[in-house]
């Protein structure tokens, strides 16, 4: 906030006898005119909802424009069976294990005596630094014949699993210990009281990490074109890249897009209505920690086993690349130029993000209601869809509708906007929610219009979860490759799509640097997810 708004505010209430008094009239004052911002914020808000349904819409109009006989031709035939069973079988086989290995690593890591317990936490965040089709290399350069479902799921699992562990790690954070001492002095034992009293506590955790792995399983495509497993958005980018945007394509994007609405729609069921708040008077304790006893060698040999499988894998790999290429392999003019794009390309549209999300988290703390709820959901369900599929929607409409913004940068940047909507809008919500609406009201009353109200006060406050939403889409961004490949302008390589033609040409030496600069950008998200994630939780 300014020195002079701050000033301004300070001496309308400290020469009143009542100063309550002095401030409900300013409030007073404000409430008209702050009615105003809301109708323009409102249809900004709704303009960026309408374009986060163009991938949506993009799909229903396709399918009519192609016709219902040739598009059930092209839905209902063997090679999209084939790729539903893949799918199905991925999704059925790396689910489940994610789930056990993640609440396994939390419990051991949040609620028992385990040596090394915090380095052990922040180890199980750390695979999120390396992209998924990073680890595909590392695993590939390693065990060159590692394919089909049993090397998809077994990469799956261990670049994904920390999605699903940093929720049910926070969860076990905040849960009530009394629950489990009634079920103890009850006459269970400590497996009886996990299954019966904790782990139904998680379900929100687990629903809601389960359900961001799901998607990003959907939304891959490097890690499994080098395991060379199809899925659909495997199969959309080699039918995109022989057909250009043909009717195939089109509809195998349709497909996908089901398939993510049927796993939202099943996470919404095993989510469930019940309540899981504390009702009881009082702070809940800290909960106990468990001793381990013999269980303390299978344990730490678990923790050891992941991150070996995980983290030492992509590293060990990696240096031995570096290594064998030396230090020719790192040239300043190739990997310092895709380094160069990567930053400025990501920077540029953390920034964008930011300012489309923001009008959208203001009124969602300001003037919640039925339409901003709608709203949101058109913000979120975009984050979603898979990167392919965004894309696929905007090269075919800019070259059937508007041909001079295909492959510009305008086109890159919407797709960047659309699909880390959700990421901006989290951080930007939080930060908003935590500036008082009554110094915009003063602000206004003191002559202040609303944009600079709202400018000079809230996001002034707000500025740490701005600059934080727009790092964490930046970042994003930097690990994108589907969008990027299919819609950057000519000429336009950042390190993603330099990692990715150099693979494709199977020269991983020359790959290395670049798989190195991802993950050393990647490194500070990872380390703000880890201490996000303990701040929830009070610690």
């Amino acid at each position: 906030m300014s020195f002079g708004l701050k000033a301004e505010i300070l001496s309308a209430t400290a020469f009143h006898a009542e100063p309550s008094s002095a401030l409900r009239r300013l409030f007073a004052t404000a409430r008209g005119s702050s009615r105003v911002p809301y109708l323009w914020v409102t249809i900004f808000a709704a303009l960026v909802s309408l374009v986060s349904l163009v991938p949506l819409g993009f799909i229903a109009w396709i399918t009519v424009q192609t016709g219902w006989e040739t598009a059930s031709k092209l839905i209902f035939r063997a090679r999209v069976g084939d790729l539903l069973i893949n799918t199905a079988l991925l999704e059925l086989c790396t689910i489940p294990l994610t789930i056990v290995l993640s609440v396994a690593l939390a419990w051991l890591t949040e609620r028992t005596d385990l040596p090394g317990a915090r380095l052990w936490a922040w180890l199980a965040v750390a695979p999120l630094a390396v992209p998924a089709f990073v680890h595909s290399y590392a695993w590939i350069s390693l065990f060159p014949g590692l394919h089909g479902l049993p090397g998809g799921v077994l990469v799956s699992v261990l670049a994904y699993f920390p999605f699903l562990y940093l929720p049910v790690a926070a969860q076990l954070r905040r849960l009530d210990p009394a629950i489990e001492d009634a079920a103890a002095s009850l006459g269970l034992n400590p497996w009886q009281v996990f299954f019966r009293t904790i782990l139904p506590q998680l379900r929100l955790a687990i629903c809601g990490g389960s359900l961001l792995v799901g998607l990003h399983l959907l939304a891959e495509y490097g890690l499994y074109v080098m395991i060379r497993f199809d899925t659909f958005s495997t199969a959309i980018v080699d039918q995109f890249q022989s057909a250009f945007n043909g009717p195939a394509a089109n509809m195998l994007a349709g497909v996908l897009v089901a398939c993510c609405l049927l796993l939202l729609g099943i996470e919404v069921i095993l989510r469930g209505g019940e309540r899981y708040a504390r009702v009881g008077s009082g702070a809940a304790r800290p909960a106990d920690t468990r001793r381990l006893g013999l269980m303390m060698v299978p344990a730490l040999a678990l923790n050891i086993v992941t991150v070996a499988l995980a983290i030492g894998v992509p590293f060990a790999t990696l240096t031995r690349w570096l290594y064998i290429g030396g230090a020719e392999i790192w040239r300043i003019d190739l990997v310092g130029g895709a380094f160069g794009q990567t930053v400025v390309l990501a920077v540029a549209g953390g920034v964008l993000a930011t300012i489309a999300a923001a009008p959208m988290a203001w009124l969602s703390v300001r003037a919640p209601g039925r339409l901003q709820r709608i709203f949101e959901a058109c913000h979120y369900y975009v984050g979603s869809l898979p990167g392919v599929v965004v894309a696929l929607a905007l090269v075919t409409i800019t070259v059937q509708l508007i041909l001079p913004l295909y492959q510009t940068f305008a086109t890159l940047f919407l797709a960047y906007v659309m699909l880390f909507l959700p990421r901006a809008m989290v951080g930007l919500r939080t930060s908003i929610a935590q500036a008082p609406v009554e110094l915009e009201r003063a602000a206004m009353a003191l002559g202040r219009t609303p944009f600079q109200a709202v400018r000079q006060t809230t996001m002034r406050l707000a500025a740490p979860g701005v600059a934080a939403s727009t790092a964490l889409v930046a970042l994003g961004i930097t690990n994108e490759l589907t969008a990027t490949l299919m819609l950057s302008p000519t000429g336009v390589e950042t390190l993603a799509t330099k990692f990715w033609s150099l693979t494709s040409e199977i020269d991983y030496v020359a790959a290395a640097p670049y798989a190195v600069m991802m993950v050393l950008l990647s490194l500070p998200l990872t380390f703000l997810l880890y201490i996000q994630s303990r701040r929830a939780a009070g610690q």
